[in-house]
């Protein structure tokens, strides 16, 4: 008998269909793939197992766990259930945390619910179950907050909440999204030591075809709340026998077409010399000496115009801070920064304003940066102030619309607000905002990270028809090596606050020279190397 057995499972909310005659299975010690676009309903299928369903949600079909009839099990039998013998890890953690207490009374709190310990008890069990994820106490005592951790480290104490208890299935929504390569190989290599040690049944949710194939001994894949194909992980992502399932393998090797580089190396669009920015730190003792944290150390790097260059590195090795930098919305603590020729250090807002129309950021998040009660019109003629002399009314509209045109929307589209749109229009969105003052470079913060892939060979099509069309210069900040190759020319690899490597893209990722770069391409997974890897184990 299966762990947990899915049969013929629909739920509608509030008359809307969302899952439709869902089979799925989970073996003790198994590890099962769920894939899919945005959408599809992985996460609802993995909230029904949990029951944690909206009120106006409607659930017929067979949900049985170790036995147990979840359908029709009362609340009082799923509080016992949940965190004690089904565990789930939510996808962002900094969400999933409560930011006013400590990362040890997250952890016990589950412990001394289900099982009755004494705090002291349950402080001893949270202190070891956070040791066995690689948060030791000399480091991370149990005193710290949530915000004094970094992503990989936020998404290890809500790992250990949901193992704290050792349950027999764990859930995993998206685990590894928002984490850089190295941080997302240690997560994974830690769930698989985890079913292995406990025998374990997991549930990878991910729309990441890579890492469902490391990972996981059998993949389901959804589309439209319906199962489109499952079976053995290596045999269905090789043979790829359904149309959806060869679609998704396609979209996530997706390199977009891109006319050869053209020779810009007389035309310097932006150099940055020997930048270093320093953030005060507490001191040590009432009369101790300052003491401050170096994020940028050091940096020089060239951008030609019409040039694509990525910048990768592991989280916290200071990209983002440099990125800032470059766009004048930090000050170095020391350093040049010179754009289209002019010295862009020490100036004041005002004389920055000409500079700014040229420079555009593309954020991770798109929906995070728009403000959801304003229209799309007003979103995206935002850097429009920085015009000279500004535009009128009719004259603002054209140049909306024209915008939306160049990323492939529709000028009635000026009139919606952004929940109206799916995450891989509202990040279109985003673009059309960056060009419309027709800027000289953009800087694009892991702008493909959350998207799905299909969604991101999409967006990274429109990067490159902009790039050859408008001859806009882009600096990639990204984590993803995939991405990197398949948009930019070169790469920058930054590690520690220093670029330690740069270089043609393919040569550094072929032949990585530094030790921070042979990390990240040794880390990176890499799907057609999954498969040959679990067919060859298959023998």
């Amino acid at each position: 008998m299966s762990l947990l057995e899915i049969e013929n499972l629909a739920l509608d909310i509030g008359g809307t269909p969302i899952l439709r005659d869902i089979d799925l299975t989970i073996k003790a010690g198994e590890v099962m793939g769920l894939v899919g676009e945005s959408g599809s309903g992985k996460s609802m299928t993995a909230l029904t197992v949990m029951k944690l369903l909206p009120n106006a949600a409607k659930a017929r079909g067979r949900v049985t766990f170790d036995g147990i009839d979840i359908l029709a099990a009362p609340e009082q039998a799923m509080n016992q259930l949940r965190g004690d013998d089904i565990g789930m890890v939510f996808q962002e953690p900094m969400t999933a945390l409560n930011p006013v207490k400590t990362i040890g009374e997250q952890v016990a709190e589950g412990i001394r619910w289900h099982t009755g310990a004494s705090r002291a008890d349950a402080e001893a069990r949270a202190r070891a179950i956070l040791d066995r994820v690689g948060l030791p106490e000399s480091k991370f005592p149990l005193t710290r907050y949530p915000h004094e951790l970094s992503g990989g480290q936020r998404q290890r104490v809500v790992i250990a909440i949901a193992c704290a208890l050792r349950p027999k299935l764990l859930i995993a929504d998206e685990p590894t999204t928002a984490l850089d390569v190295v941080l997302q190989a240690q997560i994974l290599e830690l769930l698989r030591d985890l079913v292995d040690e406990n025998r374990m049944g997991l549930l990878l949710i991910s729309h990441d075809l890579a890492v469902v194939t490391d990972m996981a001994d059998r993949v389901t894949i959804m589309r439209d709340g319906a199962v489109m194909e499952s079976g053995e992980t290596a045999r269905t992502l090789s043979e790829q026998k359904h149309p959806y399932t060869r679609q998704l393998a396609q979209a996530s090797v997706h390199v977009p077409e891109r006319a050869a580089a053209p020779d810009t190396s007389r035309d310097l669009l932006l150099k940055v010399s020997g930048v270093t920015r320093d953030y005060p730190l507490r001191r040590a003792s009432l009369f101790g000496a300052p003491r401050h944290f170096r994020a940028v150390d050091g940096v020089s790097l060239m951008l030609n115009r019409g040039q694509s260059k990525a910048l990768v590195g592991r989280s916290g090795c200071g990209k983002s801070t440099l990125a800032r930098l470059i766009l004048a919305l930090d000050r170095p603590t020391s350093g040049s920064i010179r754009f289209d020729g002019e010295e862009l250090t020490g100036r004041s807002e005002n004389e920055l304003k000409p500079a700014r129309r040229n420079m555009q950021v593309v954020f991770q998040d798109p929906y995070g940066s728009f403000n959801p009660r304003h229209k799309v019109e007003r979103l995206v003629a935002e850097p429009l102030h920085l015009l000279d002399p500004q535009p009128g009314p009719a004259e603002r509209r054209e140049k909306v619309a024209e915008a939306l045109v160049n990323v492939g929307m529709q000028p009635s589209d000026m009139d919606k607000y952004p929940h109206e749109f799916s995450g891989g229009q509202r990040q279109r969105l985003s673009i059309a905002r960056a060009i419309i003052t027709r800027p000289r470079l953009i800087v694009a913060d892991e702008p493909v990270s959350a998207l799905d892939v299909s969604i991101r060979a999409q967006i990274l099509d429109l990067f490159a028809d902009l790039n050859q069309r408008l001859g806009v210069a882009y600096l990639f900040i990204t984590h993803d090596l995939t991405v990197a190759r398949a948009i930019t020319d070169e790469v920058l690899v930054m590690h520690d606050g220093r670029i330690v490597e740069e270089g043609d893209t393919g040569r550094v990722f072929d032949a990585p020279r530094s030790d921070a770069a042979r990390a990240l391409v040794e880390a990176a997974p890499d799907l057609q190397r999954a498969i040959a890897r679990r067919l060859a184990a298959a023998g």
